[in-house]
């Protein structure tokens, strides 16, 4: 049995944060994530895609996120429990019980679930000739954009992600942007950028269209999309990629006793706290009126999350805030000669 102060479950930006911000305050934390990596959804489905609402950071890709919120952690010992999904949360007297499907046991006063609960896959294509090609050459999310250069890459999605890549693609490969609308739902200054790429001819765009059969060997040589009105067209390709959301899976959180409302957890704004005594939720997962699906959000829930849990790993002491720029105890925990 693992003791420890706090358990986060999600190594994504948020987890990563926040385990930041305990041993910053000198609570000591395990994470655990599914995922068989550190970094979450930044990693797995956008490692080289551009991030712009970061403070302080002009521009930044997922990985590059993900290996500076690592380097921050790095003068503090923390363990990771990767490819490790929480099955069991029980309460014992004033402790969660935790349990993962590897068997590993913890032992917390505080449970934080940090957005990477359960699993999440991405929606995928209707035709069923199109699974034969996947991780080929049919993606629904993108690991190195290098394999697409010089390319004919044909984007499906209306949202931030399929307009994204298309015009960050579109500076080295020939691109389809294919979308069963005529609206988007992506930002209005990738919409105007899109609209631009498309008036310059460095983009195809297809509206109102959808993917109706696959065609090739082994590798994909050719697709056909079908309007609305039936009309047909045949458009040579290399890549089909897929941008339609993901389908959430909550997994046995569903059994955890939280105040579910649609996949996402009721949180109170003051300590990101759940219905349940001791266990928090920030991120992606949580939802409180205002909420916005944005890292720097996380990462303010995640430091309040934080804090609130002194109060039941330390019941006997007293948490006093400070400044980092200040405090000798906070610069000793970070390595940080004091003047």
């Amino acid at each position: 049995m693992i003791k420890t102060d706090a358990l986060i479950i999600g190594a994504g930006p948020t987890g990563l944060f926040t385990a930041h911000q305990l041993k910053l305050i000198g609570l000591n934390c395990e994470v655990v994530d599914n995922l068989d990596k550190i970094g979450g959804q930044c990693i797995e489905l956008y490692p080289d895609k551009p991030i712009y609402d970061i403070p302080a950071i002009p521009e930044c890709t997922g990985e590059e996120l993900t290996n500076n919120l690592i380097k921050q952690l790095k003068p503090f010992k923390i363990n990771f429990h990767l490819n490790e999904r929480v099955d069991e949360v029980k309460k014992i007297k004033d402790f969660w019980e935790v349990k993962t499907n590897k068997g590993t046991k913890f032992s917390t006063p505080n449970i934080i679930i940090a957005g990477g609960v359960g699993s999440f896959e991405p929606r995928k294509f209707s035709p069923k000739e199109c699974e034969k090609y996947e991780n080929k050459s049919i993606f629904y999310s993108i690991k190195d954009k290098k394999i697409f250069k010089d390319k004919t890459v044909s984007i499906f999605g209306g949202g931030d992600s399929a307009l994204d890549w298309a015009i960050e693609l579109s500076n080295t490969s020939s691109i389809n942007l294919i979308h069963r609308r005529d609206e988007f739902r992506a930002a209005k200054s990738s919409v105007d950028k899109l609209h631009n790429l498309v008036k310059d001819g460095k983009i195809n765009l297809y509206t109102k269209y959808q993917l109706k059969s696959v065609k090739g060997k082994d590798k994909i040589e050719s697709i056909d999309i079908e309007h609305d009105n039936k009309q047909i067209k045949n458009l040579k390709t290399d890549y089909a990629l897929g941008f339609f959301g993901l389908i959430m899976q909550l997994g046995p959180i569903a059994n955890w006793g939280l105040n579910l409302d649609k996949k996402t957890i009721k949180v109170d704004t003051e300590k990101f706290e759940t219905n349940q005594k001791g266990i928090y939720a920030v991120g992606d997962i949580c939802n409180y009126p205002g909420k916005l699906k944005l890292i720097l959000s996380g990462f303010h829930e995640g430091a309040l999350a934080a804090r609130a849990c002194f109060k039941l790993a330390r019941p006997n002491e007293k948490y006093r805030f400070e400044f980092t720029t200040t405090s000798k105890s906070l610069k000793n925990r970070l390595g940080v000669k004091s003047d």
